[in-house]
């Protein structure tokens, strides 16, 4: 019952018109090779389009991006910009940054300056393209921890849904990366019919996500790790009722990942600075909940993980774990799904609190 209940409001809600590709359907066109189409304006990149949008857009303002690949690192500060390619197999756009790169300023920079696409603006749609950060994590993973060609800091972000972002929706694309593919700031955003890969904590912050009806794909990496990974690593503050929902999605994995390696997620409290210091941020009591989904045997048996913290003294590790945490399932299916005491399950009444109106409250997208 739950189920068709959420398929019937996502199908009702989720026509998003104007998504064409005739000229009469967007503004503005990104083609490398820079062909004419009809009398809408043609950039050889993203940027420029991006750079020629309005900046205070009220409607959507569409942006066809024609197959190919598009090497390019993409912030997007203004409203009601869409981003449609043509097709996940086809319109690729991607970056090879990381975080311990060398910033030029004697630092680096950061897990927050390795994305691909950070979104800073409201009401931002991307559709039918693939956002991917191409750091080569599998073959600096093999690496040996002494081998001095070793880079630390191998997180990379594909999206970064920062602060400021809200009625973010993505529908038919594919976020490819490894550790931190998609970073969630945002107060809401909608991810349907994606397909979200990567290994350690990669889909993680302190956002509202809601993941309807899309693939979680667990890839392989350069060596055996003790623990292969982890799906997610939400930082939700406790005062948020929403973390990140999965409702029937798929957790898969690709060939190489073991079977009972890979957690559901860990909760991550981020170093914070306070008055009476610099430490994990005990308010950061993570929400992840999965919903009518089928877990491959991938999955481990225990469900979730623990994960370290900055002390209070500013200098040791304190641990955090699932129990004390919001980690919930409800309704799992396939060999992954466990049932028992460690794996929490929503009751029916509980579980009736995960509505579409409920997690993203007055917006409609498609309206």
């Amino acid at each position: 019952m739950f189920r068709a209940l959420v398929l019937t409001f996502i199908a009702g809600l989720l026509t998003v018109s104007g998504c064409g590709q005739s000229g009469r359907d967007v503004q503005a066109v990104v083609d490398a090779r820079e062909r004419t189409f009809g009398d809408v304006k043609v950039f050889a990149t993203v940027q420029a389009a991006l750079d020629a949008a309005p900046g205070d857009a009220s409607e959507p303002y569409r942006i066809l991006i024609r197959a190919g690949d598009y090497k390019e690192k993409l912030v997007i500060d203004k409203p009601h910009l869409h981003l449609i390619g043509e097709g996940q197999d086809a319109t690729r756009i991607h970056y090879d940054d990381y975080a311990g790169r060398d910033d030029g300023r004697g630092g680096n920079v950061g897990t927050s300056g390795s994305y691909t696409i950070r979104v800073v603006a409201t009401d931002v749609q991307f559709h039918a393209l693939t956002v991917e950060n191409s750091f080569d994590f599998v073959a600096n993973d093999a690496l040996d921890k002494d081998d001095p060609a070793m880079r630390s800091g191998s997180q990379a972000v594909a999206l970064y849904l920062d602060e400021g972002s809200d009625r973010i929706l993505a529908r038919d694309i594919q976020l490819l990366g490894h550790q931190d593919t998609l970073y969630v700031k945002s107060e809401r955003a909608w991810f349907d019919k994606v397909r979200v890969a990567g290994s350690v904590d990669f889909i993680f912050g302190p956002g509202n996500a809601l993941f309807t009806d899309s693939e979680i794909v667990t890839r392989a990496r350069g060596r055996e790790h003790e623990t292969h990974g982890y799906l997610t690593a939400p930082s939700t503050d406790i005062d948020s009722e929403f973390g990140f929902t999965f409702i029937n999605c798929e957790l898969t994995r690709e060939e190489g990942v073991p079977d009972n390696s890979t957690a559901l997620g860990r909760p991550w409290h981020p170093t914070t600075t306070f008055a009476d210091g610099r430490y994990a941020d005990p308010d950061a009591i993570g929400k992840a909940v999965f919903i009518d989904c089928f877990m491959d045997a991938h999955i481990s048996e225990q469900g979730w993980a623990r994960m370290g913290g900055t002390a209070k003294d500013g200098e040791g590790k304190t641990w955090f774990y699932p129990e004390d945490s919001r980690f919930f399932e409800y309704g799992s299916e396939g060999p992954g799904a466990h049932e028992h005491d460690k794996r929490r399950r929503l009751n029916e009444e509980e579980v009736a609190r995960y509505t579409l109106d409920n997690i993203l409250g007055d917006w409609q997208p498609g309206e």
